[in-house]
């Protein structure tokens, strides 16, 4: 399915816009969840990935296929290498047997798991063989994904003996990370994170607990960017809260910069983002190891606002659904842009001028159509494989043709 992308109206877009809850949070709670039964949550994310997880925690023998879910691939191998009736074979799509996960398995095979790899050694397909665990510390790298960590972490309150998680090197996306020790403490497991070391107290039962999960900031990334390239707009998104746990909601700082001022009702818990007269930068620096996933939002709100930019801290882009820092120049060079990228860097050249009528490819990264989307206020735009949106958030053609977007399906 392709969509066509055109502008509506970009000056005086005035909508209110309720996004699901935040695919972060949700999958962690999940897992959470199936170790928990009496934890209930609210506003869970509406996204495949966490249908996927859902599906797959329902059972624990065969073959469990989560697709295109990253997160699902590294929290479930934890979940069912610590669960002793388990006997699965954990795999994905083509790209995500392309996807590293022998961190996380060496990690697991230290404490005393069971896990063979069915293809190549570091990749899924992966054999797994649930045991009960008795080792209670192991050492991990902490440069490559936060995800590995987290994944011990939500395992860590039904093992015997607790866990003791040693950190190695520059912890990558540090927010999540401490979202998982925050949900954690949150349902009541003692976890106790200082330096470079976590522990995780077992717990057999926790009180009654209901969480209201909080809408997702990195979809609310692709509205930001809507308001910044209009000529006038206010949005308000639902569902969002000023003291968040999800380390994106930094873009209401980052978009104040690009010309879009964040306010909060902490009543309603919704944001308003409304277009600023306020003269922008024409060059902006971020690092954003702690926020990767809104870097192709930003590349692109930068491109169209004619200002250049330089993101580094972006190492983790090289393997999430597609390499999105060579997905991300090739797309923009379409658009007319000078771009360099390096394996965790990604410079933009300003300029003036965007080429219309370009076709964009997604390469299955619903990223990269949600990120490209906003240009469309700038000019005619055709996007490729639309339907790769319903990932992290099914509802995302039909919210932005409220924020201004003209959108006609081929």
């Amino acid at each position: 399915m392709k969509a066509v992308l055109s502008c509506k109206k970009s000056k005086g877009v005035s909508a209110t816009i309720q996004i699901s809850g935040s695919k972060s949070e949700s999958n962690r709670l999940l897992i959470l969840q199936s170790q928990f039964p009496n934890l209930k949550t609210e506003n869970l994310s509406e996204s495949d990935d966490t249908m996927v997880l859902q599906k797959a925690l329902m059972s624990n023998k065969g073959e469990v296929d989560i697709h295109h879910a990253g997160t699902a691939m590294r929290f479930l191998t934890a979940y069912f290498a610590t669960q002793p009736d388990a006997s699965v074979v954990l795999t994905g799509s083509e790209r995500m047997q392309q996807r590293p996960i022998k961190i996380l398995v060496d990690a697991l095979l230290d404490l005393g798991a069971e896990i063979r790899y069915l293809k190549n050694d570091g990749y899924p397909p992966i054999a797994i063989s649930g045991k009960k665990i008795i080792k209670d510390t192991v050492s991990i790298a902490a440069n490559v994904s936060s995800q590995y960590i987290s994944a011990l972490l939500l395992v860590a309150p039904s093992l015997q003996n607790g866990l003791k998680i040693n950190i190695t090197g520059k912890i990558t996306s540090a927010p999540y990370l401490q979202m998982t020790v925050a949900l954690l403490q949150k349902i009541g497991v003692p976890c106790v994170f200082s330096e470079n070391n976590i522990k995780v107290q077992p717990v057999s039962e926790i009180e009654d607990k209901a969480i209201l999960i909080e809408s997702d900031w990195s979809s609310a990334s692709y509205f930001y960017s809507t308001v910044a390239l209009s000529e006038e707009a206010s949005i308000t998104l639902k569902g969002y809260f000023k003291n968040s746990l999800q380390g994106d909601s930094i873009l209401a700082t980052i978009y104040e910069t690009l010309g879009v001022s964040t306010s909060y009702n902490e009543e309603e818990a919704s944001i308003t983002l409304v277009k600023t007269n306020k003269t922008i930068a024409d060059h902006v620096l971020l690092e954003l190891s702690d926020a990767p996933d809104i870097a192709q939002t930003i590349a692109v709100t930068c491109f169209g606002l004619g200002i250049g930019c330089k993101l580094t801290g972006l190492h983790t882009l090289k393997i999430k659904e597609t390499d999105r820092l060579v997905a991300l120049k090739t797309e923009l060079e379409k658009l007319g842009a000078k771009i360099v990228v390096t394996n965790e860097t990604l410079e933009l050249v300003s300029s003036e001028e965007i080429k219309e009528n370009i076709t964009i490819q997604t390469y299955n990264d619903h990223r990269m159509a949600m990120a490209f989307a906003p240009l469309s206020l700038k000019v005619l735009l055709q996007i490729n494989d639309a339907g790769v949106v319903s990932k992290s958030f099914p509802t995302f053609w039909e919210d932005i043709q409220k924020a201004g977007v003209k959108v006609d399906f081929k």
